[in-house]
């Protein structure tokens, strides 16, 4: 999440009251009982509904009924028991199947207002009533025979980040469903110039993963008024548990949202690419008035010294995940997404404000449904959290997080230029100082013999137990995408540079032992307009302009070539921090501002044997000196080609161009 947004948006919460804790009982938080029951809010059948809600402060709480899941009043209140370990219960004997309700707690003698719950798995339109629906009608043909993708190893991944609407807003990308959760349904969907779109596209480039930006229900977008442009990225949660309305073709019927999120997820299962979710668990788009603060106030929310809301997420509030309802609140959100919705993966939003005991929980549960749904997340905060530092989820405590992934910012701003400078760049623009970085992010953020952290060095801390824990990249959602950051920090760039020090970057990304992760457009270079927080801009930045693959063709060719180079050969993904330390061997360089490494052997069973990678930012040759033999070439110049190969050499030199890569194998 970026921090201008965040900024943004905490300034919109202390706007609207959202700046201080009310404990409405005497009772310390960590004396609330703990229900370890079922925790289904709505359970329906034909002949009765049952409505559970956990509020352990109420005096009372009441289900109401509506009709609709917008305007008129509630046609029935009824009123709820309490059960055991603060849940109230109630059963509704009647088919109540097409009806919404929401509930009302009763605390110190004050209604709390009215909520859909805080497990509401079905919504009427805007999320502001849950709904009484068959889950069996939510199922699209063949759901019951989805499988996921094969996957052997985290290390294989190579993840695609999207935003729904930017995805597939524009005209000419020949998608029917633009904007919507359909459009990664439709096959054959191509430009006028025929260039492929959509899924057949992702399919094109290769990814094994696709990131979907948060796609629960959240509350800027207005699910009235869809024929109004409106935009945002999501990042302000309303029910976590419920697909996003406005990516819908009805948002009104509660059935649909479920049922065609289902079909996306299905459609990109078929195409042989598995589905992550970025997922939003750190603060929440509002406090007072929302739905944990109507149902246990001050509960599910750490405060600070002054009893005030904390804000280590920016955004007026933080999560308390330390907390036994709180985390397995958490716990049961991610597991319902990965059972009834066949999700692969979760990206967390801000993980370094969680606690680690929650994250491993998380962990521990998913791996029971199966172990190859990935965990990754921002191992940072936006402020400091109001937890003990030696208990967050933080990138430095990767290694007490076995399994669960983090974002290399490091790499990132060694490639780029730093995060807050837009015009700062660094060693794809050939700046000094910055090898050191990159190298880092080539090892997989591991601790490697070849690589000393320290000052002197520049070399940034080890934090990665092993290299799946590394999230390889060089720009995502929330800053400028590659080519503006390229713009901004050489100005007067021309097209014919702006694409050699682009494919320079995507090289380094691509070669890494970490986990690639690539923004969605980055391939045909889009442009966002120098507009780095977009979370709100309109379509004319966002959109992925689907004409630049046309214009661009000969930089989607050579990234696509990076990646299936990877995916034919093992020895870029080696898997283990004691096979790179073995295998990657870091080459003498003749000038700063180039890096070479050599694989040596063929690990993983790779068929290449001492394969060579030299990135040279200068902008002039460099002369790299090798081991003698016969060398295949399989990129050089800016062109890529893994199968056939691009020629041979012999000797023990290698003569790079400038501003590109050449890698060459035995």
């Amino acid at each position: 999440m970026n921090l201008k947004q965040l900024v943004v948006m905490s300034a919109v919460a202390v706007a609207t009251g959202c700046t201080s804790s009310q404990q409405h009982t005497s009772t310390p938080f960590d004396e609330y009982p703990v229900y370890e029951g079922e925790w289904v809010e709505m359970a329906y059948t034909p002949a009765s509904t049952r409505f559970s809600l956990w509020a352990p402060s109420a005096q009372e709480v009441r289900v109401l009924l509506y009709e609709k899941g917008q305007g008129g009043s509630a046609y029935r209140m009824v009123k709820m028991e309490p059960a055991s370990d603060g849940l109230w219960q109630v059963r509704v004997d009647e088919d109540l199947k097409g009806k919404f309700y929401t509930f009302n707690v009763k605390i110190d003698d004050v209604w709390q207002g009215d909520t859909p719950g805080l497990m509401a798995k079905a919504v009427g339109v805007n999320g502001d009533r849950a709904a009484v629906i068959d889950w069996k009608e939510t199922n699209p043909e063949g759901w019951n025979e989805d499988k996921r993708p094969p996957l052997k190893r985290f290390s294989d991944m190579v993840i695609y980040e999207l935003h729904h609407r930017d995805f597939s807003i524009d005209t000419i990308s020949g998608i029917r469903n633009r904007g919507r959760f359909l459009a990664l349904t439709e096959e054959g969907t191509h430009t006028y110039l025929g260039e492929k779109t959509g899924i057949d596209h992702l399919k094109e480039l290769g990814v094994t993963h696709v990131q979907l930006l948060p796609s629960f229900d959240f509350s800027s977008v207005d699910e009235t008024k869809l024929d109004k442009p409106q935009y945002n990225w999501g990042y302000d949660p309303k029910n976590y548990n419920v697909p996003e309305g406005s990516y819908a073709t009805d948002p009104y019927q509660p059935e649909v949202r479920i049922r065609e999120f289902k079909q996306m997820v299905m459609a990109l299962h078929r195409a042989g690419i598995r589905v992550v979710m970025d997922v939003v668990y750190n603060h929440t788009a509002i406090t007072k008035g929302g739905n944990f603060e109507r149902t246990v106030p001050g509960y599910f929310y750490r405060t600070d010294e002054e009893g005030k809301w904390a804000n280590a997420s920016g955004c007026g509030n933080e999560t308390a995940s330390e907390r036994p309802m709180m985390r397995r609140f958490m716990i049961e959100s991610v597991c319902y997404w990965a059972r009834e919705y066949h999700i692969d993966g979760f990206r967390f939003d801000l993980m370094g404000i969680h606690d680690i005991e929650t994250m491993n929980a998380i962990r521990k549960a998913l791996d029971k449904i199966d172990p190859t749904i990935c965990m990754y997340g921002e191992g940072w905060a936006a402020g400091k959290p109001q937890l003990p530092d030696s208990l967050l989820a933080m990138k430095k405590h990767a290694v007490q997080l076995p399994h669960i992934g983090m974002f290399c910012d490091e790499m990132r701003d060694s490639l780029r230029g730093p995060w807050g400078n837009d015009a700062k760049g660094a060693f794809v623009i050939g700046r000094m100082g910055y090898a050191a970085g990159v190298k880092f992010g080539l090892a997989g953020g591991i601790a490697h013999p070849q690589l000393v952290s320290d000052k002197e060095s520049a070399v940034p801390a080890f934090w990665a137990a092993q290299p799946e824990q590394m999230i390889s990249y060089v720009s995502c959602h929330d800053d400028l995408c590659l080519a503006d950051r390229l713009k901004t920090t050489l100005p007067g760039l021309s097209a014919l540079e702006m694409n050699a020090l682009a494919k320079l970057a995507a090289t380094a990304v691509f070669t890494s032992q970490g986990i690639p992760f690539w923004y969605a457009g980055d391939e045909i270079l889009r442009d966002k307009q120098g507009v780095a927080n977009s979370y709100k801009s309109p379509d004319e930045i966002n959109a992925i302009n689907w004409g630049r693959k046309t214009s661009q063709r000969d930089f989607f060719d050579y990234v696509r070539g990076l990646i299936a180079m990877r995916k034919a050969h093992p020895s870029f993904r080696m898997g283990d921090a004691d096979l790179i330390a073995k295998h990657l061997e870091f080459l003498p360089v003749p000038a700063s501002n180039v890096v070479a490494f050599r694989i040596k052997g063929s690990p993983a069973g790779d068929s290449w044997l001492n394969t060579i990678v030299v990135l040279n930012a200068r902008t002039e040759p460099v002369q790299i000196d090798v081991p003698e033999g016969r060398y295949w070439i399989a990129c050089r110049d800016g062109r890529i080609d893994n199968v056939l190969g691009l020629g041979t050499l012999t000797g023990n030199k290698l003569v790079v161009a400038p501003r590109t890569a050449m890698i060459v194998h035995q």
